[in-house]
């Protein structure tokens, strides 16, 4: 009996932090194609990493902020994460541009809206009418710790996009 409650327990804890970790794929699907039918809106070094962070929108997302401050329900906002290239030094390369020179994707985070999340969607795992999910490059679900709600909150003015104001200039063009 002991060991049944053990190994219930543990199974508990494991599926509380797979749940979280990268946030939801299970509600926040990855976009097939995105890179082919989303635009790019920018390109630039994640501050405080050595990482290159290639951001897109979807249509509605480009459409909504044409208009407005806030994306309206269907909005996706994509991530490419992708590690620099290096020199025989160990550090990153850069390029003329000030930006680190792309060796290959890591991950893929991806940020939903959408106001009639399913309400076994927890309220705490989104932030606003956002939801999230961080994948693989060859988009399966990517475990990790990160807590994707905890970060974006600060951003309530800026719909909870780090890059509002560059997605609103490029829909705005």
């Amino acid at each position: 009996m002991k060991l049944k409650l053990i190994s219930a327990a543990m199974v508990l804890t494991f599926s509380a932090v797979c749940a979280y970790a990268g946030g939801n794929p299970e509600y926040v699907k990855f976009p097939e194609g995105y890179a082919d039918s989303y635009a790019n809106y920018v390109t630039m070094n994640r501050a405080g990493k050595e990482l290159v962070a290639k951001m897109y929108a979807n249509d509605e997302a480009v459409s909504n902020y044409k208009q407005s401050d806030q994306a309206a329900d269907g909005a996706i906002v994509v991530m490419e994460i992708h590690k620099p290239k290096k020199g025989s030094d160990g550090k990153a390369i850069i390029g003329k541009d000030g930006i680190y020179e792309i060796d290959k994707l890591a991950a893929v985070a991806v940020m939903e809206r959408r106001s009639s999340w399913d309400a076994a969607y927890p309220v705490d795992a989104r932030v606003g009418d956002w939801g999230f999910a961080i994948y693989n490059p060859d988009g399966t679900p990517k475990s990790n710790d990160l807590n994707c709600p905890v970060c974006h909150t600060p951003f309530k003015e800026q719909d909870y996009l780090y890059t509002h104001k560059p997605l609103i200039e490029h829909a705005r063009r």
